[in-house]
């Protein structure tokens, strides 16, 4: 069966697949934007989890339970901070997608959603970001069927579906 990928603009929290990749920061403990909102989403069960896993390294993925997310699973990928694009970022980007998409695999996922990683507080240009994230998607060759970016805003959601048309 072939895998269906899709972009969504709205609350990534809210959606309902396997699991929900979280654009993490490397203590794992929270932090503002998506991280924010997941972890405020999932409730304090979260935070006690992610304690146990010591952090996470940049490019690296971790998964944990959903709790009370729509969503059995968290994916949690600490992605690059823009530096002008010479310390590796995009290698670290495609990373994170490539680490979740692998853990989501160990978990026999079959749906997952993920943010626009890395192009919040971090500063990751959107059009890169995007053009990476759907590379990567695009290449995976794993079971997953249901791929969906989910987008916060209309500008983010128009060039994954750019990126994405035949």
């Amino acid at each position: 069966m072939g895998k269906t990928i899709q972009v969504i603009q709205g609350d990534i929290t809210r959606q309902a697949v396997d699991a929900i990749v979280n654009a993490a920061n490397n203590s794992l403990l929270g932090g503002g934007g998506v991280d924010g909102a997941i972890h405020r989403a999932a409730g304090p069960g979260l935070v006690e989890e992610c304690r146990l896993l010591g952090g996470c390294k940049t490019g690296s993925a971790k998964a944990t339970q959903g709790y009370n997310l729509r969503a059995k699973y968290v994916i949690h990928t600490v992605g690059p901070v823009w530096q002008g694009g010479n310390a590796d970022e995009d290698q670290l980007l495609a990373s994170c997608y490539r680490n979740s998409l692998e853990v989501a695999s160990q978990l026999n996922v079959r749906s997952i959603a993920f943010p626009a990683i890395s192009t919040g507080i971090y500063g990751f240009p959107k059009q890169r970001a995007a053009r990476i994230a759907v590379n990567e998607v695009r290449d995976f060759a794993g079971d997953i069927q249901t791929l969906l970016f989910v987008c916060f805003d209309a500008e983010t959601a128009g060039i994954y579906r750019q990126l994405l048309m035949p």
